[in-house]
C-alpha cells in the first residue's frame, strides 16, 4: 500500500520539489545582496547617527519580491489542500478504484491512513522548507522593520500547521462530497474562512495582552477629528519595536476616556483655531488630523499640559518576546484541527463509505 500511495503521488511530489528549488534559487541569488546591504547600511547606521533614513532606504529594496514571497507562503498550503487533499480520495470515489484496493486484503482504515500519511508528511515538508527559505531571505528586512507580528502567518512554523490542516480539510471534503471539483471549491472556501477567523478572533485572545502607560504629550497623542466628531486629542501608536498593538486609549485614572467636551473646556483657543483652519469643520467618515494652527503652538503645549495632568495613554499590546509562544499555540490549533478532521474521515470510511 505504501508503494502504491507513493506511485500515485509522484507527479505532485515532483511539482513540489521543482517549486522549492525555484524559490531556493531566487533566495540564493537575492538573499546575500540583502544581507550585504543590511550590514553596510542599517547595521552601521548608529555610527552615522541617521538610522531612520538608512532603515527607510533599506526597506525599499526588493519590496515586490518580499510581498510575493510572503503571499506564496500562505497560498501554498491552500494549493496543497485543493490539488493534493481534495482529489486524494474524491478521485478514487468517482472512478470506483477504491473497491479494487479493498479486495486486496487492505482494510479501509489502512487504505486511508497510508494515503494520508504519505501526502501529509510531504505537505508539511514543502510548507516548512518554503517558510524556512522565506524567513531566512527576509530576516534582514524583518530585523529592520522590527514588526514581527505583521508577517506572523508568513514566517517560521505556523505555515506547517496551515498545510496539515488544508490537506486534512481537502481529504474530508472529498470523502463527504465524493466529487473532486466541488470538494476543491469547498476546501478553498473553508480554508480561507478559517485563516481569517483565527487571525481576527482567535489569535488575539490566545494570550492576554500586556498594558503600558505613557504620559500625554505630542509624541503619544495628536490633534484632530475622528469620524466627524469634534476636534480633540487622539492617541498615537507608540513606538514598541516588534510589539503587536491591540489598542491605544487616552483615559484618566478611573479608566474613563478623554471626551471632546473636556478638551474643548480645557483648550478653547486651540479648538477655535483648529475649526478656523479646517474651514467648514471636520470631515466625516475618517480621521482628520490637522496641522497646528498658526500662532497657537504655545496653546497646544498648554493644552497637553492641562489635559495631561489628568489623562494618560494606555496601550494594550503583545511584546515581541511572546512571538514564539503564539507561533506554537497557533501551530497546535491547526494540527489539532487536522487530527479531528482525520478522525472524522476515518470514521466515515469505516462506517459510511460504500
Amino acid at each position: 500500500m505504501m508503494h502504491l500511495a507513493w506511485r500515485q503521488f509522484r507527479s505532485q511530489a515532483a511539482v513540489g520539489t521543482v517549486g522549492l528549488v525555484l524559490v531556493a534559487i531566487v533566495a540564493a541569488i537575492t538573499g546575500p545582496h540583502l544581507v550585504h546591504l543590511y550590514d553596510t547600511t542599517v547595521a552601521a547606521c548608529s555610527a552615522h547617527g541617521d538610522c531612520s533614513s538608512a532603515s527607510t532606504a533599506f526597506l525599499g529594496n526588493d519590496s515586490t519580491l518580499r510581498t510575493w514571497l510572503g503571499i506564496l507562503v500562505v497560498v501554498v498550503p491552500g494549493i496543497i489542500g485543493l490539488f493534493w487533499g481534495a482529489p486524494l480520495v474524491a478521485r478514487e470515489l468517482e472512478a470506483g478504484t477504491h473497491r479494487l484496493v479493498w479486495t486486496q486484503s487492505i482494510t479501509r482504515t489502512r487504505w486511508l491512513a497510508v494515503k494520508f500519511a504519505v501526502i501529509c508528511l510531504a505537505s508539511m515538508i514543502v510548507a516548512g522548507v518554503l517558510s524556512l527559505l522565506v524567513t531566512w531571505w527576509a530576516s534582514p528586512l524583518d530585523r529592520t522593520k522590527a514588526s514581527v507580528f505583521s508577517t506572523f502567518d508568513q514566517r517560521d512554523i505556523v505555515p506547517i500547521g496551515y498545510a496539515a490542516f488544508a490537506l486534512a480539510l481537502g481529504v474530508t471534503a472529498g470523502l463527504l462530497i465524493r466529487r473532486t471539483v466541488p470538494a476543491m471549491a469547498a476546501t478553498l472556501v473553508v480554508f480561507v474562512a478559517t485563516l481569517l477567523a483565527v487571525a481576527h478572533w482567535v489569535r488575539p485572545h490566545l494570550i492576554s495582552p500586556m498594558s503600558r502607560v505613557f504620559g500625554l504629550n505630542q509624541t503619544t497623542a495628536g490633534f484632530g477629528s475622528a469620524n466627524g466628531a469634534p476636534f480633540t486629542l487622539l492617541p498615537n501608536s507608540p513606538s514598541l519595536p516588534n510589539g503587536w498593538i491591540y489598542s491605544a486609549q487616552l483615559v484618566d485614572k478611573a479608566g474613563h476616556a478623554l471626551s471632546p467636551t473636556y478638551v474643548a473646556s480645557a483648550c478653547p483657543t486651540l479648538i477655535a483655531g483648529a475649526q478656523a483652519t479646517a474651514g467648514s469643520g471636520p470631515t466625516s467618515g475618517h480621521v482628520s488630523r490637522v496641522p497646528t494652527p498658526a500662532g497657537v503652538d504655545a496653546e497646544l503645549q498648554a493644552c497637553f499640559a492641562k489635559v495631561g495632568a489628568r489623562f494618560h495613554e494606555v496601550v494594550a499590546y503583545q511584546p515581541g518576546s511572546r512571538y514564539w509562544a503564539l507561533q506554537w499555540y497557533e501551530l497546535t490549533i491547526y494540527l489539532g484541527a487536522a487530527l479531528i478532521l482525520v478522525g472524522i474521515s476515518a470514521w466515515w470510511v469505516r462506517h459510511r463509505l460504500t
